[in-house]
């Protein structure tokens, strides 16, 4: 799904207009819905920082609205296909259904995948037994993996702020 429209659906779903959110980016309230109309339906891509933007005011995490393109059913099997080079992902046959596998041992990277899908069926069977409401759940996938307590994550600094440490402190580097 386009960037444009996970905008429109996380807006739709907080119950926000066009200008409110808009205007809650900073756009000045005169074209605030016309800029943000001008994101959802794609004409135009937010950068870096109003994507940070819109993902704060609609409380979710940037990767909640830049996800790659599933928008048809070619992209979304490219999307697997790289899923099942770079995490292990495979795809198999049970009880006459086919199911999507991760292969823990294939790397690290598939081990932590299947730490990750692990968290998410924990939530998924809260959802179903009725443990936690659809609200929570969807607070929990949206802001993943802010309230996913089953793991330990490190924060690592934005790229602007390693650049900036490196500007600092490069009188201070060791010379080649």
């Amino acid at each position: 799904m386009a960037i444009g429209e996970r905008i429109h659906f996380f807006r739709i779903m907080r119950g926000m207009t066009q200008k409110y959110l808009g205007m809650l980016v900073g756009f000045p309230e005169r074209s605030a819905d016309v800029r943000l109309a001008q994101y959802e339906t794609g004409s135009r891509k937010p950068k870096t920082d109003l994507t940070a933007a819109l993902a704060q005011a609609l409380d979710v995490v940037p990767q909640a609205l830049d996800i790659p393109d599933i928008d048809s059913y070619i992209g979304l099997m490219h999307t697997l296909f790289a899923l099942e080079d770079n995490y292990g992902l495979t795809i198999t046959e049970a009880d006459g259904e086919v199911c999507l596998k991760v292969n823990k041992d294939k790397s690290k990277n598939a081990a932590e995948l299947l730490k990750m899908l692990s968290a998410w069926k924990e939530q998924a069977d809260k959802l179903s037994t009725e443990e936690i409401s659809k609200e929570e759940y969807d607070q929990w996938r949206y802001n993943y993996p802010k309230f996913d307590t089953t793991q330990h994550w490190e924060k690592a600094p934005s790229k602007e702020l390693s650049d900036a440490l490196v500007e600092a402190f490069k009188d201070r580097l060791p010379k080649d």
